[in-house]
């Protein structure tokens, strides 16, 4: 994640996931304090419209009825699949946060479509 970030992005960006136990826990919240890596503030059960959900949907339609022998071909093919997602699909996505972001407001936090 860092290397591509700074590669593509420079010095000036921030990292977003979800409140889940394993993103927050003290071991994961050390690591990326030490990595001086700026974490979005994200509040608990605040609504899951981050496009990454529909990528992991995504890879996972691609992937479906492939079976790995062990976590070395999984992750290739993992790699395989995300790196065979043609553009547009990710452009898709980006483009329809304005859209998410007033769906959140327009539902005052409650859930949405996304």
């Amino acid at each position: 994640m860092r290397p591509w970030a700074r590669a593509n992005l420079g010095r000036s960006w921030v990292f977003q996931q979800d409140n889940d136990p394993k993103h927050t826990s003290v071991h994961v919240v050390n690591w990326f304090r030490r990595r001086r890596v700026d974490l979005l503030e994200w509040p608990s059960q605040s609504p899951d419209f981050n496009p990454i959900e529909h990528m992991w949907e995504e890879l996972e339609r691609r992937l479906k009825g492939v079976r790995a022998s062990n976590a070395n071909q999984k992750f290739a093919q993992l790699e395989a699949a995300w790196k065979s997602v043609p553009m547009t699909v990710v452009k898709t996505l980006l483009d329809s946060m304005p859209r998410r972001c007033q769906a959140v407001i327009d539902a005052k936090g409650y859930p949405t479509k996304y």
